[in-house]
């Protein structure tokens, strides 16, 4: 154990930038107690290679039977029964049945059918810059950022238009629960059974008009009996929530980090050829994706030196590992020259991130068409005042204004 104060993961300061203090833990070691806003505590993981021991440690489940009481009288959980109903999908299954179910999704995203698909993607994203160009301001996420990323995974996954044009994007925050004396416990509620609503409308069309698409092979698979219920709606409910948010999420922090290093902005302006590189580069220094999800010992167990109680969560900060010094040099500057750049922005190990490929097309299609359609590109505000979301694992801003020149 440790006599380490819980250090809070949280507020407006640190969502703002979170780079200094996950620097000042990750040189007093690599396990530290930390708090979130539910009041949970944790421990959390910093520094490159303790990350990437950390997440091919076998010793570590994510399914959250694992937790102890202690932690799930606290944590910002889905409550029942939607917990159950929506909650056993990817992130939170161990092998053997990880490995079924990540089976099920890879053939969809298999980068030969994401490249045959590139051109739809690029025409999408075109058509939004159509609205927005011409009139020489605008919010970056309103005007493409939210919305990009769901096109694109409609497409990919085979949500008829008529069910696409029926998604909230308000539906998104349910993976961000909300204690049960929160004033917003009843929106949040009112939430998850609209989603829950809208996924058995998915379900109920792709059974009834199957066609050659993800949505109609994992329907198949609950009907021949190797996804169960709760299953097929979990992992329709990953598909639609963490297909999406954090890539529209992605878009925004590599945007923020180019408006706020003109130099590097007019360096990828002017050589767009540097963009796969420069995406990886975007990704490593500012992740959507800051910590990881949950993982449990089995017992009590030793990490690092650090005594960890069976069922207590342990997680890893996939930001504070991108910028460990050891591991990356110079590693608090955005350098596109970077090589090699093995950052962990998808995780790392079995629970890799499976839209990994998908993800880096998107990025790659949206920072060339934003930087392509809108010249002279700036922002029209004081980067300190940005709003960045209250999400625990995730990074992003809720809005990002900017100016450029008005093009037809």
């Amino acid at each position: 154990m440790t006599s380490e104060k819980p250090y809070p993961l949280y507020g407006p300061e640190f969502k703002r930038c979170p780079y200094t203090a996950y620097q000042q833990l990750r040189d007093k070691g690599e396990v530290h107690p930390v708090e979130f806003p539910s009041g949970v505590t944790g421990w959390l993981v910093t520094g490159y290679d303790a990350a990437v021991r950390t997440l091919t440690d076998p010793r570590l489940g994510k399914n959250h039977d694992l937790g102890n009481d202690a932690w799930r009288r606290l944590a910002a959980i889905m409550p029942e029964p939607q917990h159950s109903q929506l909650q056993v999908h990817l992130l939170h299954q161990d092998p053997p049945k990880h490995t079924e179910m990540r089976r099920l999704v890879t053939e969809a995203l298999h980068p030969r059918r994401l490249e045959a698909l590139r051109p739809q993607f690029q025409a999408m994203a075109d058509e939004l810059l159509d609205e927005l160009a011409p009139v020489g301001h605008g919010d970056l996420v309103e005007g493409f950022s939210a919305r990009f990323p769901f096109l694109v995974l409609s497409t990919v996954i085979g949500l008829p238009p008529h069910l696409a044009r029926r998604f909230r994007r308000e539906w998104c925050r349910v993976v961000q629960p909300v204690g049960p004396r929160s004033p917003q416990r009843a929106h949040y509620i009112g939430l998850l059974h609209g989603l829950q609503a809208y996924i058995a409308d998915v379900e109920a069309d792709r059974r009834a008009n199957p066609g050659d698409d993800l949505l109609s092979k994992l329907v198949e698979a609950n009907d021949d009996g190797r996804l169960s219920n709760e299953e097929l709606s979990s992992m329709i409910f990953q598909l639609l929530v963490a297909g999406q948010e954090p890539m529209t999420n992605q878009i925004n922090t590599a945007m923020v980090a180019l408006l706020t290093h003109p130099e590097a902005l007019e360096q990828l302006t002017a050589d767009p050829a540097l963009l796969p590189r420069a995406s990886e580069e975007l990704m490593r220094y500012d992740s959507a994706f800051e910590l990881t999800t949950w993982r449990f010992f089995r017992e009590d167990s030793d990490l690092f030196g650090t005594r960890i109680p069976a069922g207590d969560s342990v997680i890893v900060s996939l930001a504070a590992a991108n910028r460990d010094p050891a591991r990356f040099e110079r590693a608090d500057e955005l350098d596109f020259d970077r090589s090699p750049n093995p950052h962990i922005a998808f995780g790392h190990g079995i629970h890799f991130c499976p839209g990994a490929g998908l993800a880096r097309t998107e990025l790659q299609i949206a920072l060339e068409t934003i930087l392509r359609r809108l010249p002279h590109l700036k922002l029209a505000a004081d980067p300190d005042e940005l709003g960045w979301i209250p999400a625990v694992l995730g990074r992003g801003v809720e809005r990002l204004p900017v100016t450029f020149t008005a093009t037809p």
